[in-house]
């Protein structure tokens, strides 16, 4: 593992990527935390992460699975009064134009943009109330390895997946007359987008042509690919996480803190 690489910026002589590249696709994941110490000790001991400082500041990290950059942990949610939540966060071209589009369609911006050192970023939430992230600028070094390795998947669970397609596809561009966007499908009562040809995200709210669920909290469901999810549960639950739900591949966990996120088999995506 290079430890000297930086997240954001390029090591080499070629130029690195940026979200104009790949834009509308999710580029990251990261938590946010109220303590960094605290999150990295956690998810060390239940997923087996290491760990890599990044140079947008000391409350940041970026979680490692061998050379395979994973995740990150941003401890800013009693700074910037966030909740204590795992987000995906898009490539846009424009943070800017993203943030006014989602406004315009009924979304919130709770907040951003704001600059940092290799690009902007902005916390935003759909107009059914389910929170995500834009990025604009450059993307960490290894970004592409990430991509190639896929070790983290979303989902949105919410109350009309068509809904919610038209309005992310306004806001990220997808399925747009621009080169290089993501394509969006439907696939096995799911909403997919393909990006490069890849299944990036699913959209999923229940049965085809079902009234809208309004039991349902919508959200971003933030996935890890692992070995065996069982014993992440039990090592979750030994360092004061719960089990919030349990199928033979897949278990939803809360960590300490509070978060949730959902461990899977690697043979389940």
């Amino acid at each position: 593992m290079n430890h000297n690489t930086s997240p954001s910026t390029s090591t080499s002589t070629e130029h690195p990527v940026s979200t104009h590249s790949v834009f509308g696709a999710p580029c990251w994941v990261s938590l946010t935390s109220r303590d960094l110490k605290a999150a990295e000790e956690f998810y060390t001991a239940v997923l087996g992460w290491q760990w890599r400082t990044a140079k947008l500041g000391d409350q940041f990290r970026i979680a490692m699975v061998g050379e395979a950059p994973v995740a990150g942990i941003a401890a800013v949610a009693a700074m910037w009064q966030m909740a204590v939540a795992w987000t995906p966060y898009f490539a846009v071209r424009s943070a800017d134009e993203a943030v006014s589009r989602v406004r315009e369609r009924g979304g919130t911006a709770a907040v951003g943009p704001i600059s940092l050192k290799p690009g902007r970023a902005a916390l935003l939430a759909d107009r059914d109330g389910a929170t995500f992230g834009i990025w604009e600028g450059a993307l960490f070094s290894d970004w592409e390895t990430w991509r190639e390795v896929s070790p983290a998947f979303i989902r949105l669970h919410t109350r009309d997946a068509f809904d919610a397609a038209i309005f992310y596809g306004e806001v990220l561009e997808w399925a747009s007359d621009c080169p290089g966007c993501c394509e969006v499908h439907y696939e096995g009562g799911e909403v997919v987008l393909r990006s490069r040809g890849d299944v990036v995200a699913r959209i999923v709210s229940g049965a085809l042509e079902a009234a809208p669920d309004p039991t349902i909290r919508p959200h971003w469901q933030v996935h890890f690919a692992v070995d065996d999810p069982t014993a992440c549960a039990r090592d979750a639950e030994r360092h004061g996480g719960s089990i919030l739900h349990r199928s033979p591949d897949m278990v939803v966990l809360r960590d300490p803190d509070g978060a949730q996120f959902t461990v899977t088999s690697h043979h389940a995506r």
